[in-house]
């Protein structure tokens, strides 16, 4: 059962109320017939009213009321230019559903999403809507299920009566001071009553300040609070600062040399989240002072501390305060260095990831450097089984996605406003690497932009190997998501370069290969099975002449997928059979599996049912042992269909029910 709400906060007070409606709004729902659409909660408030930590909290009370699990989604982390890729969304959520594929476009997601959500009592927890357009598409297909959204104010734009609104204001003055004191433990509050009450106006009842305020006390223990007030006061107000921006001041100027720095660093880290090691990097200094560092900031309550998964996180309010806090310093020089270190340093765990996932394939870009002053991520360690390496390295990509797209922009941007002699070449290199992601998490809207920026980088550049490989990178999502004329237009462009400026290098041959069967993967995509057969065909002469054995095999199987589709059966069969033998002597079991399917597809067409049988068979091992839900639901029904046209039909029924259950576990059912 997924559960993605962090455990209860230390201190919480108030919102009784808001507590007590809830719960009573659940109790009416499940009393009541509520179709199939979810109750959803939305709570707005101004910025620092604690509308996270309430939501949070809700989920938690109300879990028991929907137990099949507990989602969360933040959509400021997926937010670009103000808007968010929802696709990418569902993405997330069906992930967290344990959904073992994704379907590739949106249409397809959102029914995937509803069928995994249909009849289940879930709580699905949206942080920072802006728009109900945001909303709408995340909403599970359950009467039986609870949203809880939060924005800073009305989503005009859903439907009246779409969701009960919650809207916080700050916190009077009682529980305020009940949070206050929670947080501090201070004598002092009591025994200096008046400033208290001053502090307490100056936090305004907002929860945000007021555990700030409450940290920034407890690190100064020894003067009278009026004097430490006096730094909180008069002039920040008469300046027009917004209450939490005052508190926020004050814990920065508190904070040592190190520590401040840090905190301007990372309002232009580029990413919603961040790890030490990330950090490290950034700050330029040593392990021991960064770990100082992140612990005075937590100290300070200007992060929001380690997650679970090890990652730190400075909000978005807080990261914008960050931001002005670097721009007062106008520390540029400092800032472009600390982010050229960091993107390089991405680029090399990125490249070694790859590696490690991958294996050795066509690469375009040099190897990055090490980054003086930092370690590698150990992606490869002693003892590992078979595959681990791997698995460790898919999750670093997964888990460092945002920033990794990230370094690509602040790369791309640094190279076009000419910033030093650094950023085209590093924003294509970056996206080589994600392409191993892409393939197997693909986030169709940040893999697309990061391509993108890849091929201007690269053109930019004067690079025309890494063009050509951009190109082909950005084709794939574009016609996976049905721009087959962009896709087209991109793949044409490449092999223009490749005509216009490659030589005879085996390099350069290499890639040329490759551009062919992209060329022909995306004749297979509109269904034109002639003009696929002739690329492929094309390609694999190439690889052949130059040695490549894995590229060679490769085309054989794709090749014979061509045929087989163009009726050419004897001899899809021949090159079928070859490509598996040759994939199963090089260990590559899921390609392996692959070529079964086809070629027990083959063997069916061709009315040798034992062979297809036997291939079938295989084709399902293969599968199970890699966990390709996907692939195995499609072999059982495959299987089905064969003993259905022996006239078996218990053991066809066995099949297809079989493939119906995995269908259903996918959300495809």
């Amino acid at each position: 059962m997924v559960y993605q709400v962090p455990a209860e906060p230390a201190h919480f007070v108030d919102r009784e109320r808001e507590q007590a409606r809830a719960r009573q709004l659940v109790m009416d729902r499940r009393s009541a017939d509520g179709g199939t659409r979810p109750l959803c909660l939305l709570l707005r408030g101004h910025a620092g009213t604690g509308k996270t930590e309430l939501a949070f909290r809700l989920a938690r009370v109300l879990h028991q009321h929907h137990p099949d699990g507990v989602l969360y989604v933040d959509l400021d982390d997926v937010r670009r230019d103000g808007a968010v890729e929802i696709a990418d969304v569902l993405g997330e959520l069906l992930r967290g559903l344990g959904a073992e594929w994704i379907a590739p476009v949106f249409r397809e997601r959102a029914r995937q999403y509803w069928s995994l959500t249909h009849g289940k009592r879930l709580v699905v927890v949206i942080d920072n809507a802006r728009h109900g357009t945001e909303v709408e598409p995340l909403l599970p297909a359950s009467g039986d299920s609870l949203v809880i959204v939060t924005s800073h104010g009305p989503l005009y734009d859903l439907q009246a009566g779409a969701a009960d609104e919650f809207p916080l204001a700050p916190l009077d003055a009682a529980d305020a001071l009940e949070l206050l004191e929670r947080v501090t433990k201070d004598t002092r509050l009591a025994a200096e009553p008046e400033q208290t009450r001053r502090l307490l106006r100056l936090c305004s009842g907002l929860p945000a300040a007021l555990h700030i305020a409450g940290y920034w006390l407890r690190r100064h223990q020894e003067p009278p609070l009026a004097r430490l007030l006096d730094r909180l006061g008069t002039e920040l107000r008469e300046r027009g600062v917004p209450v939490v921006e005052q508190v926020w001041d004050a814990a920065y100027d508190s904070l040592g040399p190190d520590a401040a720095r840090l905190y301007r660093l990372l309002g232009h880290f580029p990413g919603p989240s961040f790890t030490v090691a990330a950090a490290d990097v950034l700050l330029g200094r040593d392990p021991d002072t960064t770990e100082d560092a992140l612990a005075e900031l937590r100290a300070a309550g200007l992060l929001d501390g380690r997650g679970a998964d090890g990652r730190e996180r400075l909000p978005e309010l807080l990261r914008a305060h960050a931001r002005r806090r670097a721009e007062a310093g106008a520390d540029q020089a400092e800032r472009a260095e600390a982010l050229r270190r960091l993107v390089r340093w991405y680029l090399r765990q990125a490249q070694r990831a790859d590696l490690a996932a991958a294996g050795p394939r066509l690469r375009t870009a040099a190897e990055a450097e090490p980054v003086p002053g930092t370690q590698d991520v150990l992606f490869e360690r002693p003892g590992d089984a078979r595959g681990e390496a791997a698995a460790r390295a898919y999750h670093w990509l997964e888990a460092e996605r945002h920033v990794l797209f990230g370094c690509v922009r602040v790369a791309h941007t640094a190279g076009t406003a000419g910033d030093g002699d650094w950023g085209l070449a590093e924003a294509a290199a970056l996206c080589e690497p994600l392409w191993t992601h892409f393939l197997n998490h693909p986030h169709y809207g940040d893999h697309i932009d990061a391509f993108r920026a890849g091929v201007a980088a690269a053109q930019q550049a004067g690079e025309p190997r890494l063009l050509v490989r951009m190109r082909c990178q950005l084709a794939r999502p574009l016609w996976e998501q049905g721009e087959f004329e962009e896709a087209e237009r991109q793949l044409t462009q490449a092999w223009t370069t490749v005509r216009a400026a490659f030589g005879t290098s085996a390099p350069e041959r290499r890639l040329a290969a490759s551009t062919r069967e992209f060329l022909g993967m995306l004749s297979s995509a509109r269904g034109d099975w002639a003009d696929a057969a002739r690329q492929f065909e094309a390609s694999g002469a190439v690889h052949e002449e130059i040695g490549n054995a894995y590229g060679a095999t490769l085309q054989r199987y794709r090749l014979g997928e061509a045929l087989a589709h163009l009726g050419e059966l004897e001899r899809a069969a021949a090159l079928l059979e070859r490509a598996r033998t040759e994939f199963a002597a090089d260990g590559r079991t899921r390609l392996t599996g692959r070529v079964e399917f086809a070629l027990g597809g083959v063997y069916a067409r061709l009315g040798r049912a034992d062979e297809a049988g036997a291939r079938y068979r295989a084709a399902l091992e293969g599968t199970r042992a890699v966990r390709g839900v996907r692939d195995e639901a499609r072999v059982l029904d495959a299987l089905a269909e064969l003993a259905a046209s022996l006239g078996e039909a218990a053991e066809a029924e066995e099949h297809r029910s079989a493939a119906r259950e995995l269908w259903e576990r996918l959300g495809l059912g």
